[in-house]
């Protein structure tokens, strides 16, 4: 049965349709674009992952793309290249997406070779081995980029030796650990219908994408099978496992994140916590910008982020700055929040937050990638499809009072501060 979704001036025409085996495909036609984005999103990322795997399912999204039953990677590449469009995938810690950005006339060869990738791959033994050298390398490129190594210490810091702690790339022993039989097994495991969503946007018809997956998917759609169960469930730490993390590098700017637990996904106060964050830390016109950065010169980067899971959330203030000046930079982090924890916030910073979330999701959505990823994200974090003036309306309706409740909440809470440069474990206690 297709659903229809979304039909406004907003958003386009957007469709569902729950195909046989479980595969759930939804659609939004553009128009005023002559290409179309292609998602296949699978339901499991490194938060499902035991300490023994960590890393598995950032690994096989590099897999998948060394050959299938019917393709080698060569071939796969140079069909994509030969059309001029783009093919790519990314891990997360609840989800992994394979996406292709083609000229809407070759949307049936993305399906055929997005299809491919994620159904028929051959995890070889010789794949794995050579994939494992280039996953070990983004490890160590990740390593020497400390505004990066920061985030992952930041997550490790706050939520300790558990699957939201860890990061979606593993480690560097929980990689050279994997076996052929845990790659091909955990995608064997994973990958089944029921765990999947496809996802297409631009100059797109609803059923004929749903003739193209059906094609491309096959026999496949009445295999039975249940993914694997998710580890979604386990208790979240409502505090920071530890109070510091450190990484000690001779580095010219010190990193840092200071940040608390924050929201889960289907939290309905996100809205105002959203408001919160864009006030605070969001942009130009934000708190923490103007006081550190624009009256006193302290640093080049500031700014705040929210994130959402299933159950769980953070938030965060990040800050590069010259090891001189991290006591200040911290001492006035802190005081804005605090501010903001004990007064609320303004009517016009409210206002003017409201306005930034509301311009910046709809410019947002002026290409079809960003239209195809807010499909996967809905159906996969949220089970269901929230139109774009629906959740323009939801922001419109925080007002003052909200804002200064959730900033109360979250801003009240234990902290903790991560830090890359060049420190010792005795220099924490004094910042």
């Amino acid at each position: 049965m297709t659903q229809l979704l979304d039909l406004d001036e907003v958003g386009g025409r957007v469709e569902r349709t729950t195909l046989p085996g479980g595969l759930r495909v939804l659609t939004e036609t553009m128009p005023g674009v002559l290409s179309a984005t292609l998602g296949i999103w699978v339901d499991v990322g490194s938060r499902d992952e035991t300490p023994a795997v960590a890393g598995s399912s950032h690994f096989l999204e590099h897999l998948l793309f060394k050959g299938t039953t019917s393709r080698g990677a060569l071939e796969i590449a140079t069909a994509m290249d030969a059309v001029g469009g783009e093919m790519n995938a990314f891990t997360a810690k609840e989800h992994t997406c394979f996406y292709a950005n083609v000229l809407a006339s070759d949307l049936p060869l993305a399906v055929t070779l997005l299809a491919d990738l994620v159904t028929a791959a051959t995890n070889t033994a010789a794949d794995l081995e050579s994939e494992r050298t280039v996953v070990l390398e983004e490890i160590a490129m990740r390593d020497d980029e400390p505004a990066d190594a920061v985030h992952d210490l930041f997550s490790e810091t706050l939520f300790g030796d558990t699957p939201l702690g860890r990061s979606v790339l593993g480690t560097v022993e929980s990689i050279e650990g994997l076996s052929r039989a845990d790659v091909d097994g955990w995608y064997r495991q994973r990958y089944a219908m029921p765990a999947m969503v496809v996802t297409a946007a631009g100059r797109v018809d609803h059923q004929q994408v749903l003739d193209l997956v059906t094609a491309a998917f096959g026999d496949r759609l009445t295999e039975a099978g249940e993914p694997a169960p998710l580890r979604r469930g386990e208790p979240v730490p409502d505090r920071p496992a530890r109070s510091t993390g450190l990484i000690t590098r001779r580095t010219e700017q010190t990193h840092l994140l200071l940040g608390t637990t924050g929201l889960g996904r289907l939290d309905e106060r996100r809205y105002a916590a959203a408001v919160v964050d864009a006030a605070v830390g969001g942009g130009m016109s934000s708190r923490l910008f103007q006081e550190i950065r624009e009256k006193r010169g302290l640093v080049y980067s500031v700014g705040s982020a929210l994130t959402h899971y299933a159950g769980a959330g953070t938030f965060s203030v990040y800050a590069g700055c010259a090891r001189k000046r991290v006591p200040e930079v911290l001492r006035l982090i802190r005081e804005g929040l605090d501010g903001v924890a004990a007064d609320g916030l303004t009517s016009e910073e409210v206002a003017r937050a409201r306005g930034q979330l509301k311009g910046s999701m709809v410019l947002g959505l002026e290409d079809t990638g960003s239209r195809m990823s807010r499909l996967g994200k809905s159906e996969l974090s949220y089970g269901e499809y929230l139109p774009v003036r629906e959740v323009l309306a939801r922001l419109d309706a925080v007002d003052e009072q909200q804002v200064r409740e959730v900033a109360a909440e979250l801003f009240g809470r234990p902290t903790c501060l991560a830090v890359v440069g060049p420190y010792r474990e005795s220099d924490l206690d004094r910042l």
